[in-house]
This record gives structure tokens, C-alpha cells and sequence, in this order.
């Protein structure tokens, strides 16, 4: 029996006696919403094509603790959601965690981020995959910074999931309070923190680029020194759990990104932590006017200026 390789390996004729392998049939990736100025959840009705956009976001928020340890989740998991790129007033559906073939990543596939076109943006590190090859690990802040254009902020919102949406997202989060006085008990600590990372599949018309998502409380010392420390040094950690997932299902990847968000409670605060990839089809607006596919030939900048943004991050126009 053939596997998947041979039975997609085919041919096609070009011209008379003149035949050119085409590795894998065509894949529908194109993925816009019904609505001109906002994006919805992938899978919901009246969207144009079969495709999906992925967008990252990780973030963090606090609140002051009331007497409804509930509420105060509640509330504190909504400041999360608003912060840095606005995905605020949506039913997040909770999706285990890859970027599929007919899937793209805003910021990398499409109105790719310059600091990665121009190069940048340089390895933090590598690490081995099961096959001996190096995984090229980068700092994910470029296509965080992508997500924070698309969907804008609270205070200047732009192609937004609608309100309402039902989005099927990469997620986890942790709450944890800080006491008044004393030392954190059980379930309490200093600081929340949360990790985002997705890995690009070596062969993308083969294999899906995966998610990891990490979330936690920091429950050691009051110093976000220390704390930062901390993380910088947990980043290796995600990138071995990718290299194992890796191992499972012999996949190759041909680089990681990788971001953390975090927040110090002050005494007497609650706080969340959250690492978000909404899988969206974009607003019709979004779209330049040649066309869904033409996204995958422009640069970030470029579409900031047909769509006529300032840049809300450290990106030049």
C-alpha cells in the first residue's frame, strides 16, 4: 500500500509531452468573514472559503479582590482579554493546538511582520529534534506585535473578532490572588505569568504547525527581577516540549517562536495570565483589494498602509 506521499505525488500535464509533479492537490486557505469590518470564529456560517487565520496574543491583568473570589475571576480574566490586542466580548472555545494545512499565520503567512522579512530577527537559541537537525528558536514579539495591528486595542480597535463571536481559540490561563499581608498560601503567589509558542512545520503541505501554551504563578519572591529571569530561562522548557511532540508524531519543525506575558499583584490584587490563538477568518475590509492571496506577498508595513493605520507597535511605516 502507498502512504500519503505516494498517493499524493502526481502528475500534471503542462504542454505536449511535458508533465510537471505536483507534490499536493490545492488547498483552499482563503478565510474571510461575512462582516466588512470585524473577524469571526473560524467554522461559523457565511464565511468565504475553507481556510482559517491564526493570531497570537498572550497577556496578563489584575484587579482588586472583593469578597466573590468567582466575580473576581471573572473580572480579572476580562482585563487579560482586552490587553495589548483587543479580543475582548467573545465566546473563547477552547481548541488542543495546532495551525492545520489549511491554516495561516497572520504576521508570518500573511502581511508578514518586517522584522522577519528583513532578517531581523535572529535566533534567541537552538535546540535538537529527534533526527539530529538544529530547531531555530526566535522571539515571538513580532507576530505578537502582528495580532496587536489586525485586531487593534481597546483603545483603538480595528478588524476585531465581532462581539459576541464564538472563536475557537489555543488557550490556557491561571488565576491566583496575593494576599493583604504575609506570605502567599495554597493557590496564591506574587505574580502570574503565560508562554504562547507555535512551531512551523518543515513541511507545511504535510504537517501542521503546533501551539504550546503554559500558564502558572509565581509564588517565590515580590521581584519581577526575578521573575524575569525565570521566564527567560522557562522558554527552554517550551522548546523541549516541542521537540518531544515532535518525536510523537515524527514531525520536523523549521523554527519556534516563542512569548511570555506576565503582572506582579500588589497586595490584595487577583491576577490572570492567558496565552490566546484565535483561529478567525478575517473582516472583508481586511482584505486588500487584489485579493485574499495577495496578503501572502506583503509585508506588514504594506498592508498597515493600504488599510491607511498608524502603527499602534514599535513598527515603521
Amino acid at each position: 500500500m502507498k502512504n500519503l506521499e505516494e498517493r499524493r505525488n502526481r502528475a500534471i500535464a503542462k504542454s505536449t509531452h511535458a508533465h510537471h509533479g505536483m507534490r499536493a492537490p490545492h488547498i483552499d486557505k482563503t478565510a474571510i468573514s461575512p462582516y466588512d469590518d470585524y473577524c469571526d470564529g473560524y467554522g461559523m456560517p457565511g464565511a468565504y472559503g475553507n481556510g482559517y487565520v491564526s493570531v497570537l496574543k498572550v497577556s496578563a491583568g489584575t484587579v482588586e479582590k472583593t469578597n466573590d473570589e468567582l466575580i473576581d475571576g471573572i473580572v480579572t480574566y476580562d482585563k487579560a482579554e482586552i490587553a495589548d490586542a483587543y479580543v475582548g466580548q467573545i465566546n473563547m472555545l477552547t481548541a488542543s493546538s495546532f495551525c492545520g494545512i489549511a491554516g495561516q499565520v497572520w504576521g508570518f503567512d500573511l502581511a508578514r511582520h518586517d522584522d522577519i522579512t528583513s532578517g531581523k530577527s535572529t535566533p534567541l537559541f537552538t535546540e535538537k529534534q529527534f533526527d539530529g537537525s538544529d530547531l531555530k528558536v526566535f522571539d515571538a514579539q513580532p507576530l505578537l506585535n502582528a495580532g496587536v495591528e489586525l485586531f487593534g486595542t481597546e483603545q483603538n480597535r480595528r478588524y476585531h473578532p465581532i462581539p459576541g463571536a464564538h472563536t475557537i481559540c489555543a488557550n490556557k490561563g491561571v488565576t491566583a490572588y496575593r494576599p493583604k499581608k504575609g506570605k502567599p498560601g495554597e493557590d496564591e503567589g506574587y505574580g502570574v505569568w503565560s508562554f504562547i509558542a507555535i512551531s512551523l512545520s518543515a513541511d507545511r503541505d504535510f504537517a501542521a504547525d503546533l501551539f504550546i501554551e503554559d500558564a502558572g504563578v509565581w509564588t517565590k519572591n515580590d521581584s519581577e527581577k526575578d521573575l524575569l529571569e525565570f521566564l527567560e530561562q522557562h522558554r527552554k522548557a517550551i522548546v523541549w516540549s516541542v521537540v518531544e511532540c515532535g518525536r510523537d508524531s515524527h514531525v520536523l519543525f523549521d523554527r519556534t517562536y516563542v512569548g511570555f506575558a506576565h503582572r506582579m499583584m500588589k497586595p490584595g490584587e487577583i491576577g490572570n495570565a492567558i496565552t490566546v490563538g484565535p483561529y478567525v477568518t478575517l473582516a472583508r475590509n481586511a482584505v486588500p483589494a487584489t485579493g485574499f492571496s495577495s496578503l501572502n506577498d506583503l509585508d506588514l508595513s504594506d498592508w498597515l498602509k493600504q488599510m491607511d493605520f498608524e502603527p499602534l507597535t514599535n513598527l515603521k511605516r
